[in-house]
């Protein structure tokens, strides 16, 4: 079992390494699971064991999971990609392939927030593209539900609020 265990999370590096973007918990799982390489019960753990040992980095928004594969990782992948069978490679390849678009979009335009000491509620919009912060906006809120609205919003109206504040912060400035 341990040898097997072995396998899931050279998998899983393999996988974080071949992106340049993180991933989710639901990505790697979709992959992983669908596949029937293992169950819930043992990914869990190899995931778990993998940000323990600091070969990947963990990152959580509103209820997901997000990974980055660490330099240590990399490292680590680099000597053991060989004990991953290559069919199992080729599948991962393929699936990464397939699912880059959908994935990237994912995690692209992301909303969390958190209720601030005096009880209203502060809300972190981002838009990422690789691993670059193309926008970072935070706006205070009265309660929970106008939270939760505005994460909701910002998925769908990202690119136009994104759009909109580059053209107002470019524009020439009248008569100045």
């Amino acid at each position: 079992m341990a040898e097997q265990i072995t396998l899931y999370k050279l998998m899983i590096l393999y996988m974080l390494e071949h992106v340049d973007f993180s991933l989710s918990y639901t990505h790697i799982s979709d992959f992983i699971l669908e596949r029937g390489y293992t169950d819930y019960f043992h990914l869990q753990p190899a995931i778990a064991e993998l940000a323990e040992m600091g070969l990947i980095h963990e990152e959580s928004i509103r209820s997901s999971s997000y990974y980055m594969i660490t330099p240590e990782g990399e490292e680590t992948i680099g000597y053991f990609r060989n004990r991953i069978p290559a069919e199992f490679r080729s599948e991962m390849d393929e699936w990464l392939k397939e699912n880059r678009l959908t994935m990237i979009n994912d995690i692209a335009v992301l909303a969390d927030y958190y209720r601030c000491t005096g009880g209203d509620y502060e809300v972190c919009c981002r838009i990422r593209e690789k691993k670059q912060q193309l926008c970072e906006l935070h706006l205070t809120v009265g309660d929970e539900a106008m939270a939760k609205a505005v994460c909701s919003s910002w998925k769908k109206k990202s690119q136009d609020l994104y759009q909109y504040l580059m053209n107002e912060l470019l524009e020439e400035p009248d008569g100045d």
